[in-house]
């Protein structure tokens, strides 16, 4: 029997509206459905409107056309069905690592102590728990992003929307938070949704990979990653991640114009 989709977008459009000007196409049909502790990435050139499908998803913006079904029901808002990390860390530098965590189950409107009690388990349980005091002004860009990633998982630990959470970053710490992530989704059976530029990144931490045209955005293809898990460093060399690289290469490359799929 078929998996049911964590999340279903089917035949997604949008327009911004500009003032005295025609509304600018941003999305123009476009289909995707992410299942159960999967992986995605979504890549496409810069511009072409993957942070704006997010903004839909979690609700910030609302739909032109199209239908978004979460867990397989159509709801009005969808402000809270999902956790959202930004490219930036977006830490309070007047709280502290405990505090800022603390904040993604605040915001859901748990008692404090409560708060404060899981969100040091959360810590414990991923590493960071000796850095619950300190403030983010003393952090490294990566124990930022870290710090930031369990601050969404703390307000949504089902369905997570990171929006390049890695681009800031450098190649050696990249890596390491690659492996994080991985070990993260492992344990907590996390579904993921990541936007990100880089090919390398979309391979090695994906399920599939959808590939997105020049705005308005269309869905190019959707490449099956068939690297086996646990994803090791090692796999970046393999030739068998050198022929997923080409061939996503090639796929960027392809025209807009090319009839989007359904998947």
């Amino acid at each position: 029997m078929r998996k049911k989709p964590k999340l279903v977008v089917n035949h997604l459009s949008y327009c911004y509206k500009r003032a005295n000007k025609q509304p600018l196409q941003v999305i123009d049909n476009i289909s995707l459905k992410i299942f159960n502790n999967e992986v995605v990435s979504l890549i496409g050139p810069s511009g072409c409107g993957k942070s704006t499908i997010f903004n839909i998803v979690s609700g910030i913006l609302n739909e032109d056309k199209g239908k978004i079904e979460i867990n397989g029901l159509k709801e009005k808002s969808r402000r809270g069905k999902c956790g959202y990390m930004f490219q930036e860390p977006l830490l309070f530098r007047w709280r502290s690592v405990l505090e800022n965590v603390m904040l993604g189950y605040e915001i859901k409107e748990m008692p404090k102590q409560q708060a404060k009690n899981k969100a040091l388990n959360l810590l414990k349980e991923f590493g960071l728990f000796e850095y619950a005091n300190l403030y983010s002004n003393t952090l490294s860009g990566g124990m930022k992003q870290k710090v930031a990633l369990l601050r969404t998982i703390a307000f949504n630990s089902s369905l997570l929307l990171l929006d390049e959470p890695f681009g800031p970053l450098d190649a050696i710490t990249r890596s390491e938070l690659h492996l994080y992530l991985l070990a993260i989704w492992k344990k907590l059976k996390l579904t993921i949704i990541l936007t990100t530029h880089d090919i390398r990144e979309a391979i090695f931490l994906s399920d599939r990979v959808y590939v997105l045209s020049k705005k308005p955005a269309r869905i190019i293809d959707c490449l099956k990653i068939t690297l086996p898990r646990p994803r090791k460093l090692e796999d970046l060399t393999s030739e068998k991640f050198v022929s997923l690289e080409k061939r996503l290469m090639s796929l960027l490359k392809q025209s807009h114009n090319k009839k989007d799929i359904s998947h």
